[in-house]
């Protein structure tokens, strides 16, 4: 596996699916804006890729790289690989079936329906969701899209990795999020221990550190206010390897802080980031991430997919 997801193959797909995702923008602020002792820090904002988050890139990756049936293809998700799924499909016009847990947020249940995908809502975590799913493909023969755990996944959100490095290649250390481990995984096949690359989780959600400390994925808890990004049962078998190879280890961060640092981000910069988008900036701004003098950061903000401002009112 680890062959696959070589620095060339992920250039290849980048090319590939590179008309059909955006080039998401950096942004250079300092911990000083924050409240923070003074130090560079660049985010990555990736909650303004199309469908919301980081998940289109892999999302379009397997619809472009692997043989699609007519019935289509189905997929399992909290909500932000649903959405892009959804995406891919209505844009390359493949038939899409997505399942989502109760716990999915009104926002992504919403962009799921307004990109034309058959919607199932049931079960209360992504586990149910995806044991509906499973058995919807052994009996309909559609093409299954997991949200964390293929190859082609892993492949399409390191792009992301590839296109920071283009854009801060003075970057020494990569944070992001994570839930199954997709994003994590696809930086770290990226970068291959070129660079320090943390992950961040919720503690109510420890899926890699979990993994981890017992030497392979195990079940974890799924209570986070992250849950519908952040809380699969395990972490993905795929990424696993990656992550003991090339990872610098995982920091954990409570809701408050996670809650925090949404409302820092739009305080500051006015991003609308969702808790498992703000997660990874929520270990620097709890200090759980403490950089080094001369270290460069970079935070993946990799969702938006929120409700938490209503510009209605």
């Amino acid at each position: 596996m680890l062959d696959e997801l070589q620095g060339g193959r992920i250039s290849q797909v980048e090319t590939l699916i590179r008309p059909h995702v955006r080039k998401t923008p950096i942004v250079r602020v300092n911990g000083a804006d924050f409240g923070l002792p003074a130090f560079p820090l660049t985010l990555k904002l990736e909650l303004l890729q199309h469908a919301g988050s980081f998940k289109t890139r892999g999302a379009f990756t397997n619809l472009l790289t692997r043989k699609v049936p007519a019935v289509g293809v189905a997929a399992a998700s909290g909500g932000n690989h649903g959405a892009a799924v959804a995406y891919a499909a209505h844009k390359l016009g493949i038939p899409a079936k997505i399942f989502v847990p109760s716990i999915s947020s009104p926002a992504k249940v919403q962009r799921i329906r307004d990109y034309g995908a058959d919607l199932v809502v049931g079960g209360d975590r992504y586990a149910d969701a995806l044991a509906a799913c499973e058995g919807y493909i052994a009996q309909s023969g559609a093409l299954s899209v997991h949200a964390f755990d293929q190859a082609e996944t892993l492949l399409g959100q390191a792009t992301l990795g590839l296109e920071l490095q283009e854009q801060a290649p003075e970057v020494t250390t990569v944070l992001s999020g994570v839930g199954g481990g997709g994003l994590l995984g696809g930086i770290l096949a990226w970068y291959a221990g070129r660079v320090k690359v943390v992950g961040v989780e919720p503690d109510g959600a420890p899926t890699l550190a979990k993994a981890l400390e017992a030497g392979k994925p195990v079940d974890a808890e799924m209570g986070s206010i992250a849950a519908d990004s952040l809380a699969p049962k395990r972490v993905g078998e795929l990424m696993f390897p990656l992550a003991r190879q090339y990872g610098s280890g995982v920091r954990l961060v409570s809701d408050e802080e996670i809650r925090l640092a949404q409302r820092a981000l739009w305080k500051v910069l006015r991003i609308v980031a969702e808790p498992g988008g703000a997660a990874a900036f929520g270990a620097i701004l709890s200090g759980r991430y403490q950089p080094e003098p001369g270290e460069q950061v970079a935070v993946v903000v990799s969702g938006g997919n929120t409700t938490a401002v209503d510009f209605d009112r």
